[in-house]
């Protein structure tokens, strides 16, 4: 009984703790610093080994200027613990925040002078240097600990250190002495080079790392410094030359291609063809495994219907690989492809739902039904039958919840509901969907919802809205010119209303899909008229800059509009690339 009443007081007094803890650092989070170090000073007369109660305590102090309680309690601290070496930091701090410098050097100085003598507190000494912003004491004790304990690694803290300061240059080789000395160590210095990077080939950070790694090749060749240019070309959406490092790496490790489908993948995505069929011819011509000979046919297919080719050819290059590979389980990626071909390029809907059912027949996991399901109630949206698609889409919401396919199909819901004229029910599922994993599901969301929010504050009826989903819809079917008319309506009657710069947006793009390009390029021109703090006109100047580069071969136009990004859109998306175009237009040496 009596052990179990000292467990019970025990289990209490720790709990008291924890609350008066938690209240002291309520109060010093607040800026209530005489409470909290009243708080704090009970504390740690009660636990003089946290050290965390010590730290706030001095925080605490320091903030009301009490220089002589610090001094006091550290002096007191030290003479009850006197191997707490990296006290000595937090009493030359105090007199820094005097300004008796000399008096607080030789204190710093002692500090790092007693790593000699006890080798384990290196860190914690240039840790409490680190947190008092001392970076030089802090850069001079993680290297003394290096020094005086071979077995230490404090890389990572002195690189974040020349990271802080500023210093670029030495921070990247840092982190490459650290991949150099053990591989171990890229995936590591991958994720925290790339905080300095952005996908401009011309920014500081990007050129020191370019520098620093081919300087490295040169000297000492190994695998990592490839990877890393890959990496980084890759930052920059340099996709060629990205593959030109993969396509190295591969000749010295044969049979490693996965860096080489990557590019290929992203580059796709990112409508870099060219590169991206180089990648997967590249793979086809260096592989024997089926399931990745499957992938690069699937998408070198898919590159050949994305730039338009001859549809009988494609038809016969799907052909030949059913004929070759069979309709199974192997092949559900190239199905659901074809199902969309068929749909959307060949207009044979009925054919594409027939193959997409036979497909669900198949011994096949949860996720590929989900794929399934979701390109068939595409197709039944397509054909207008939006009561069965939604069905599947929610049987695929319902069945994977929390995976990528499911808030794929929820907010397929949402847009099914859109074109239906259901606004409340797709907001509804709008919301849900704004804070997606899926950052490109996120954005589709929000910009869905702010659609329909914006047009129906001056219109409550939502007429122009039920109008514009009508175009919206067409457009998702293929039925360019009923939609570009559907919209040319809108404009005509709903002037000067918020879905007026939408509609000249959507139907420039469609302008743009038939290859009246002048009638695009007139679009964009209006919406940048109508106002131009409007969310649209950055869209517009760069789409127009890039209607007169690749289709009306108006050259100045186009650096007059990249131009005009760069100097009075600073904050837009397309800056670094109208920058970079902007750069070419004027003949700079891009490397």
């Amino acid at each position: 009984m009596r052990k179990i009443l000292i467990i019970i007081i025990s289990c209490f007094s720790l709990q008291l703790y924890a609350q008066d803890a938690a209240i002291a650092f309520l109060y010093f989070r607040n800026g209530e610093y005489e409470k909290a170090a009243s708080t704090y000073k009970i504390l740690h007369e009660k636990n003089p080994i946290n050290s965390n109660y010590l730290r706030l305590l001095i925080e605490s102090y320091q903030q009301l200027e009490k220089f002589e309680e610090v001094k006091n309690t550290l002096d007191k601290q030290l003479l009850e613990f006197p191997n707490q070496y990296y006290l000595f930091v937090e009493l030359g701090y105090n007199y820094q925040l005097q300004h008796q410098q000399d008096a607080a050097t030789l204190l710093y100085e002692k500090a790092i002078s007693t790593i000699e003598k006890s080798k384990n507190q290196g860190y914690l000494i240039g840790k409490t240097f680190q947190n008092n912003h001392l970076l030089e004491y802090a850069l001079k004790a993680y290297k003394k600990a290096m020094e005086v304990n071979p077995n230490a690694n404090y890389n990572f803290q002195i690189a974040t250190i020349y990271g802080e300061k500023g210093e670029l240059e030495n921070m990247f080789n840092t982190y490459l002495d650290m991949v150099e000395a053990e591989v171990k160590y890229l995936p590591s210095a991958k994720s925290y080079i790339g905080r300095y990077l952005i996908d401009d080939s011309e920014n500081e950070g990007n050129v020191l790392l370019k520098k620093a790694l081919i300087k490295r090749m040169q000297n000492n060749p190994q695998n990592s410094w490839n990877q890393l240019l890959s990496w980084l070309f890759m930052q920059q959406k340099d996709y060629d030359k990205a593959l030109v490092q993969e396509k190295a790496l591969h000749k010295r490790n044969q049979g490693e291609l996965k860096g080489i489908i990557e590019i290929g993948e992203i580059a796709f995505n990112d409508k870099a063809f060219d590169v991206s069929q180089n990648c997967f011819n590249y793979v086809l011509e260096n592989t024997n495994n089926l399931e990745t000979e499957l992938t690069a046919k699937l998408y070198l297919l898919q590159i050949d219907i994305e730039s338009n080719s001859e549809i009988n050819k494609i038809e016969t290059q799907f052909q030949e690989l059913f004929n070759t590979y069979g309709k199974n389980k192997n092949t559900i990626g190239i199905q659901l492809i074809y199902a969309e071909f068929l749909t959307f390029k060949k207009n044979e809907p009925d054919k594409a739902i027939s193959i997409l059912k036979e497909a669900l027949k198949l011994p096949i996991n949860e996720f590929q039904k989900g794929h399934i399901k979701t390109k068939l109630a595409d197709v039944l949206v397509y054909t207008s039958k939006f009561s069965s698609a939604l069905i599947y889409y929610t049987q695929v919401q319902n069945d994977l919840k929390s995976h990528s396919i499911g808030q794929t199909a929820r907010f397929k819901i949402a847009q099914t509901s859109y074109f239906k004229g259901d606004f409340d029910w797709a907001q509804s599922q709008l919301k849900v969907l704004k804070n997606s994993t899926s950052q490109l599901i996120a954005n589709d969301a929000l910009d869905l919802n702010l659609l329909i929010t914006d047009n129906g504050i001056k219109d409550s009826l939502k007429i122009a809205l039920k109008k514009y989903a009508i175009a919206d819809l067409l457009s998702f079917q293929n039925k360019n010119q009923q939609a570009i008319d559907t919209l040319q309506g809108i404009l005509a009657n709903f002037k000067g209303q918020p879905v007026e710069d939408e509609a000249l947006f959507k139907q420039a793009k469609l302008f743009e899909k038939i290859n009246q390009f002048e009638k695009a390029a007139s679009n964009y021109l209006q919406i940048i008229e109508i106002n131009k703090e409007d969310i649209l006109v950055d869209d517009a100047h760069y789409y127009l800059a890039e209607l007169y580069l690749n289709n009306l071969n108006k050259i100045e136009k186009a650096k007059e509009y990249y131009q005009k990004i760069i100097f009075e859109y600073p904050s837009s998306i397309y800056l670094v690339d109208a920058r970079k175009k902007y750069r070419k237009l004027r003949g700079d040496e891009l490397n």
